[in-house]
This record gives structure tokens, C-alpha cells and sequence, in this order.
């Protein structure tokens, strides 16, 4: 069951991205360089909590 994740950046806090993910397989929150359009830099982006 694959569930769907936002990505919010450690820098600014802003929600840019989405993907999915396995919850079975991760159980743990989402982690990845991306990047930021308002920092425009690359900077980590973490799962945040659903609405």
C-alpha cells in the first residue's frame, strides 16, 4: 500500500514536493536533497505530516 508523502524543506519549512512511499517497507519519515525554488539552493527535505 503505497501512501502519498509531502516534503517540506529544513531551511524555509515550505511544503514543495510530494511522492509516495511504501509504509510497510519505510516505517520511518522521508529524507532527500532536493531543490528549494524559494531558497534556491539545494537544501534536505523531510516528510511532513499529512492534512
Amino acid at each position: 500500500m503505497r501512501e502519498l508523502a509531502i516534503l517540506a524543506c529544513s531551511e524555509c519549512k515550505r511544503r514543495n514536493y510530494t511522492t509516495t512511499r511504501n509504509k510497510k517497507t519505510m516505517a520511518d519519515r522521508l529524507e532527500k536533497v532536493k531543490f528549494c525554488p524559494s531558497c534556491r539552493k539545494r537544501t534536505e527535505h523531510k516528510e511532513t505530516k499529512s492534512k
